[in-house]
């Protein structure tokens, strides 16, 4: 089937433009000619398409992140479940699915462009059933060997790979004017992925459970969803042949300086937000045990959930600032912020006041979340501003693959700054191992945001030439 759309007469009220842009729909739902930089186009039907698609892909992805984290809020309930593991070996289950989630977005990056969005999103949602069931077979039996339970944790890691996919499926579907709060909208709906499932986990397992938990309905509740999200996909989204995988402008990038320079940023921003809530559950019943969860009824809370939360919902926030202030203004302010509550989390350590701890972390969770959407903003217009610098002008070839380069930059950098969900629990397992305490690793940690704050002010605060001297 052939669309097409021809813009408006001249004197519309709607804005026209010289081209027509001709869709052909292709069994596999697939769409060719897609041109949403057209704007006749784009609001004759090309938004409601876009926004279609962007509406099941922030689904998916949404129950990527909750299988993605499933293992941060079971892993405190396993001692209750009667499973006899180290505190280290819990740690490695909070950890490993994050460290396969960040390895995981490398691959995932190309396969829209490979197999199609709306084909890659049936098969990445599929996937999540595999870690979602066996975590619900392996807790319901305390005998379970240890490498079973790590090599199920591990599988949970798909669920992150899907930001990668999700974020490049979307990107091919909106115009430049739109992209940024598209995508902001995608990865904010995934983050409290994070949040809901350290909210809603304790409340099903404890729901009419009496003295025992139904541990294992934390894989089970979500195959509904997940079968949801599957059909949604199947029915309502599409492929779009124009969505090309750029190897050429990922090579490129992976010799640009400062992609790894942002990648150190971002390990230290959204590395901070996945491995602190990751985390956060755990922390909680180590340091306040009576505070782990609070009973309302028959189910239990845990108010563990309130870190990612919070830096989700900041996310978008940081971004805002960052258009306003300057991305690297605002990271070196985040930084900052994250320094002194990594600070003062030390000093709530040796006070054992719980609401204090609670606050402390709460902060440090909103300013990794600003600082999200503030580097996230910065790899454009350190681009942008790499392009200035050497004189190449807007419409040029060359021009044409800095945009190229700097969109890959943008999923590479994603990929890297997830390895912090694998650091941030290690370091705090390490600290525990060798000191009995987790003060060390929060001075580390303290250490480290000064350090990227210092990093950021002057290679990017200051005005440079090699950046064209451009604000950043």
């Amino acid at each position: 089937m052939t669309t097409t759309v021809t813009p408006s007469p001249a004197g519309a009220a709607t804005p026209t433009t010289a081209s027509t842009v001709t869709l052909t729909h292709r069994p596999g739902r697939w769409i060719d000619g897609w041109n949403p930089e057209d704007s006749a186009f784009w609001k004759a039907g090309g938004r409601a398409i876009a926004h279609r698609n962007l509406r099941w892909s922030i689904f998916a992805e949404f129950l990527g992140f909750i299988v993605w984290q499933l293992w941060s809020i079971v892993v405190v309930m396993l001692p209750a479940a009667g499973f006899t593991l180290t505190s280290s070996e819990l740690f490695w289950l909070i950890s490993l699915p994050s460290l396969v989630g960040a390895t995981l977005r490398f691959p995932y990056t190309f396969m829209v462009a490979i197999f199609g969005g709306r084909n890659w999103t049936i098969v990445s949602a599929a996937l999540l059933l595999i870690p979602a069931v066996l975590l619900g077979i392996v807790v319901s039996n305390p005998e379970t060997p240890f490498g079973i339970l790590l090599l199920v944790a591990a599988l949970g890691g798909v669920g992150g790979g899907n930001f990668a996919s999700s974020m490049a499926n979307i990107t091919y579907f909106f115009p430049q004017k739109e992209k940024g709060w598209a995508l902001g909208l995608n990865a904010a709906g995934g983050n409290l992925g994070t949040s809901v499932a350290q909210f809603a986990v304790p409340i099903a397992v404890t729901l009419g459970a009496g003295a025992t938990l139904n541990i294992a309905l934390a894989g089970w509740m979500w195959i509904p969803l997940i079968l949801l999200a599957i059909w949604g996909a199947w029915r309502y989204m599409d492929n779009l042949s124009s969505a090309k995988a750029d190897f050429a402008g990922s090579a490129a990038a992976l010799r640009e300086p400062h992609l790894w320079l942002m990648a150190l940023l971002y390990i230290g921003t959204f590395g901070s937000f996945i491995g602190f809530a990751s985390v956060f559950p755990k922390l909680i019943a180590d340091q306040f045990p009576t505070f782990s969860t609070f009973q309302v009824g028959q189910a239990a809370i845990s108010l563990a959930f309130l870190g990612a939360l919070i830096g989700s919902v900041v996310r978008p926030f940081g971004g805002r600032l960052a258009d306003r202030f300057g991305g690297a203004r605002v990271t070196v302010v985040t930084f900052g912020v994250m320094a002194l509550g990594a600070l003062a989390l030390i000093w709530m350590l040796s006070l054992q006041n719980f609401w204090l701890f609670l606050g402390c972390f709460l902060v440090l969770f909103a300013a990794t979340g600003a600082g999200n959407g503030s580097t996230y903003r910065m790899i454009p217009s350190i681009f942008a501003g790499r392009a200035i610098a050497r004189g190449i002008d807007p419409g040029t070839p060359e021009a044409a693959a800095v945009q190229r380069k700097s969109a890959a930059a943008l999923g590479l950098i994603s990929a890297i700054g997830a390895y912090g969900g694998f650091v941030i629990p290690q370091v705090l397992n390490a600290s525990q191992l060798t000191s009995g305490s987790y003060v060390p690793a929060f001075a580390g940690f303290v250490g480290a945001y000064v350090l990227l704050g210092v990093l950021t002010l002057v290679v990017y605060v200051v005005p440079r030439a090699a950046l064209g001297h451009q604000r950043i």
